[in-house]
């Protein structure tokens, strides 16, 4: 089987937030911008990796979620529950030093893990984790 992971999701509440964020702070390309009812998906990625991108979606669109859903997502995304991805990098130093002087959420500073990877871990504007692992 030949299979791949081309898009990954995550939510946000900002768009501005989530651009300062994905395109200033990591460097990811915004590839698609697209708004309706109100409501944005961001689709962004690294420029080396065109065939994998990270779509930034309303929380709640689903028009299949109920109220009662809808503020149970709002409520584990402000306590940084709700969603989690993880990043790589060659340099976790650098990378952990540009976002905290970029006035990222800092969660872990990085860390030797004792199962073997060296990581750290941030959260976005909308209160996802991102944990962040240095790759050599």
């Amino acid at each position: 089987m030949d299979i791949s992971i081309h898009y990954a999701f995550l939510p946000h509440l900002d768009k501005e937030a989530s651009l300062a964020f994905y395109r200033d702070l990591l460097g990811f390309e915004v590839r698609n911008d697209v708004g309706y009812n109100g409501m944005v998906w961001l689709t962004l990625g690294h420029p080396q990796q065109p065939s994998v991108s990270l779509v930034l979606n309303p929380p709640a669109a689903d028009p299949g979620i109920t109220d009662d859903e809808r503020r149970t997502i709002a409520q584990m995304m402000a306590k940084g529950t709700y969603a989690m991805l993880s990043l790589s990098t060659p340099d976790l130093d650098a990378t952990f030093t540009k976002l905290a002087d970029g006035g990222a959420e800092i969660v872990q500073e990085p860390i030797d893990q004792p199962y073997g990877i060296r990581d750290c871990a941030v959260r976005d504007p909308a209160g996802n984790l991102l944990r962040i692992n240095e790759v050599r």
